[in-house]
């Protein structure tokens, strides 16, 4: 499986949850979080898709690039997660370096709670931890082993919980 910014979201977040959506256990249909994300996604900031590209570099789909400025938009429902996000936001800025354009940010926007985070452009320290998260996606996701339950405060609304804990409910 081509490593994604799914995959490194998941992998910031829940290595057991990253294993089964790698190996074709998909949930997030059943899940009334993600349908919200969605909605969110759908629509806020509407005028976007006029402005902005929808860019996909090998496989990686980014949804709104200012070219102009340089700027990856991502827009998030909650923070809960945010360094998920950041890592998600930081692996498309490294796939737009691969491709030769240097000196991209990113902005990442909860308009639910009406705040941003910006991500810096990529240091050379970042640049190899994303060849960190790579190399460790593809271990875990190649493995013949499911990774354990994490037991966090995010499975209660992740849509594998029902999954993950059906022998304790």
């Amino acid at each position: 499986m081509q490593i994604n910014a799914t995959l490194i979201n998941l992998y910031h977040v829940c290595h057991r949850e990253l294993w089964l959506h790698a190996n074709g256990v998909r949930m997030e249909h059943t899940s009334e979080v993600v349908a919200e994300g969605k909605l969110i996604g759908e629509t806020t900031y509407t005028d976007r898709s006029q402005k902005f590209t929808e860019v996909e570099i090998d496989g990686v789909k980014i949804d709104f690039y200012d070219a102009k400025n340089k700027v990856v938009h991502e827009v998030k429902k909650s923070a809960s997660v945010e360094k998920a996000h950041i890592a998600q936001v930081q692996y498309y800025l490294y796939k737009l370096k691969q491709k030769g354009v240097d000196g991209v940010t990113g902005i990442i926007e909860y308009p639910k709670l009406k705040q941003r985070e910006v991500v810096n452009a990529l240091t050379p320290h970042d640049v190899e931890a994303v060849v960190r998260w790579e190399q460790a996606i593809e271990a875990i996701i190649t493995s013949s082993i499911c990774p354990n339950v994490i037991r966090a405060k995010i499975c209660k609304p992740c849509s594998y919980y029902d999954f993950c804990y059906s022998t304790e409910i």
